[in-house]
């Protein structure tokens, strides 16, 4: 047994090949918190379920569990193990829970399941740093859970940490919410730059999707429009056409639990949900981007 077939045994830890997905596999990711990444987790997996006809999986990697309280009159926390007992097992020669499908609950939206939260996230990040090959614990349990869904969504927590690199190193894709801000839009740089890292340093073949504009709000013309000339200048064509805009429903559909589709279908926030679940869509390789709720998309 060579050196380190000895110090893998010794460690517990033994790296796998990345997942085969049976679809795609989305990061949503920002530098800066309070930008709408947990609304736009929770809206878009909705819409690709409810008006796409996808198997959705939301992946809470956020310790403050924003995903369930967006959605409490949707998702049911079961108890049993979580999300930090599924990734430490990774990386243990003895694992209590293999995948992460050991932990997901479906939820009462159809084609929409989710992973309960997780209030130990944060000292699981810190735990994560000591352990070799930290960057691929969550790829290392995500083989079943890959092939079950056309769509999985990870909503990451508002940094650059161990949570957020494991779901990258996880992902074929990635989003970046940017509202409309100077330190926003600053940080949309910054996360960028990160995945050349991961691209780089760890081998791996992230794509970023899109960035997209949140709360825009045309009461604010003169700075918005700034703004996002400024990130069509800076992210060309990585720019995304959709536009969340700030409307009373999407806040208030969190309060209630309950996606903002289900709130108000007709409000201004859920008609732009549903067109960036389409472009979304029709970035990440789906065909079909206009077929009626309950029929199947096709990947191209």
């Amino acid at each position: 047994m060579s050196l380190t077939e000895q110090i893998r045994k010794i460690i517990g830890f033994e790296q796998e090949a990345a997942p085969t997905p049976r679809g795609k596999i989305l990061a949503v990711a920002a530098r800066k918190g309070g930008v709408g990444k947990t609304t736009t987790t929770v809206n878009l997996a909705v819409a690709m379920a409810r008006y796409h006809g996808l198997d959705v999986l939301m992946v809470d990697m956020d310790g403050q569990g924003h995903v369930a309280e967006a959605l409490s009159a949707v998702v049911r926390d079961q108890g049993g193990a979580s999300l930090s007992d599924v990734m430490l097992s990774s990386g243990r020669e003895v694992r209590r829970v293999d995948d992460l499908m050991d932990i997901v609950v479906q939820t009462s939206e159809p084609r929409l399941w989710a992973t309960p939260s997780d209030k130990g996230l944060a000292v699981t990040e810190g735990i994560m740093a000591g352990m070799i090959g930290r960057e691929f614990l969550l790829r290392n349990v995500m083989r079943k859970a890959a092939a079950r869904f056309d769509v999985i969504i990870f909503d990451c927590p508002p940094n650059v940490g161990n949570l957020t690199l494991n779901a990258m190193v996880a992902s074929s894709h990635v989003l970046v919410p940017c509202d409309m801000s100077i330190l926003s839009m600053a940080a949309v740089g910054d996360i960028i730059g990160v995945i050349d890292t991961v691209n780089e340093q760890l081998g791996h073949d992230l794509e970023v999707l899109g960035v997209l504009p949140v709360r825009v709000d045309r009461r604010n013309g003169k700075l918005t429009d700034q703004i996002l000339k400024e990130l069509s200048d800076n992210w060309g064509e990585r720019l995304l056409s959709s536009r969340i805009p700030a409307n009373s429903s999407l806040a208030r559909a969190q309060v209630s639990g309950v996606s903002v589709f289900d709130f108000d279908s007709r409000s201004a926030g859920a008609r732009a949900y549903r067109n960036l679940a389409a472009e979304v869509l029709g970035r990440m390789g789906f065909r079909g981007v206009d077929a009626p709720a309950g029929r199947k998309f096709q990947k191209s």
